[in-house]
């Protein structure tokens, strides 16, 4: 059994995971466009393929999943998993199952305002969110919300072009600078990131992770600490069933005065999921066992609580 991990980038850990799990079972293969992704360099085999946005992209990944008799494909970026849920059809004809949620899922996730008032229409509580800077206006002036305020894209990734703003002239500024930005309250409390696996045959969540961030670094979680909280099992659960989220999710959840916000939502494996794994939540396993027909039994919980993980830089040199 092969699988295809797309954009891996520097997610060197993801594919040492399922390098082990499929050890003499199957092979990794690893895209990017690339050739300085460190990542592929972990993978049985590489292809350095056009951009995502490029002409002949997906019948490039075609290609490679007849070629490699790929049974899985996997992307690692937000941008790319649109692109996947697209086109699930063309791969599933030809024996591949990509790993992604349905279209409309993968898009309302992408799209921070319309994740928002997804949350908000269905009761769950999260950060109170503008797209409208006149009414975020008014409601500063009502005292509905106070600064300091999160300024960022509504189709961003990455942490890319996020400020923390403290007045009304700087959102001025960056919303003359920049198109198709929001306005988020700053969520001031403890922030946990949660990983799920939601089982592809039965779609029932069979495994979610907590962990309490304690550095963040680019927008990833720097270092962290293994929790254990029913309640918010049975809130993420109950968000994942009624979004209709599929395979793998990465949340971020903040707790203020004893309740959760749910914050960020990414369709994917988050940067913080060497985390999960390495405490005994293995989702490249349940994957495989998917990939092979079996449904993974529900493992919501178990994992060994009270370890750390703890960031550092690595390197890798090719020639």
């Amino acid at each position: 059994m092969n699988i295809l991990i797309l954009s891996c980038g520097t997610r060197n850990k993801i594919i040492q995971y399922f390098k082990k799990e499929l050890a003499g079972k199957g092979k990794v293969i690893a895209t990017d466009c690339s050739e300085l992704a460190p990542a592929l360099y972990e993978a049985d085999k590489y292809y350095i393929v056009p951009r995502i946005d490029e002409d002949g992209y997906i019948d490039r990944l075609l290609s490679i999943c007849k070629e490699n008799d790929i049974k899985a494909v996997i992307s690692l970026i937000d941008p790319e998993l649109t692109i996947l849920a697209k086109h699930k059809e063309e791969f599933l004809k030809i024996g591949s199952m990509p790993i992604v949620s349905d279209l409309n899922v993968v898009e309302t996730a992408f799209d921070k305002y319309r994740m928002y008032q997804f949350l908000i229409e269905n009761n769950f509580k999260t950060a109170k969110s503008y797209v409208d800077k006149e009414k975020f206006y008014c409601d500063v002036k009502a005292g509905k919300i106070n600064f300091p305020v999160f300024v960022k894209p509504i189709k961003g990734s990455a942490s890319i072009n996020i400020n923390k703003v403290y007045s009304m002239e700087e959102i001025e500024i960056l919303f003359s600078r920049f198109n198709n930005l929001m306005i988020q309250e700053f969520m001031d409390g403890v922030e946990y990131g949660i990983d799920v696996y939601i089982d592809m045959i039965s779609n029932e969540t069979v495994a979610i992770f907590a962990k309490k961030k304690i550095k963040m670094r680019a927008g990833e979680t720097d270092k962290s600490v293994s929790v254990r909280d029913e309640n918010l099992f049975k809130l993420i659960t109950k968000f994942v069933t009624t979004a209709g989220f599929k395979g793998v999710v990465d949340i971020d959840v903040f707790k203020i005065n004893g309740e959760y916000f749910i914050s960020e939502v990414n369709p994917r494996f988050g940067g913080g999921y060497p985390h999960a794994y390495e405490s005994g939540v293995n989702i490249p396993k349940m994957i495989i066992n998917n990939m092979r027909g079996i449904v993974n039994t529900n493992k919501v919980g178990q994992y060994e609580i009270g370890t750390y993980m703890l960031k550092y830089n690595e390197l890798k040199f090719i020639k």
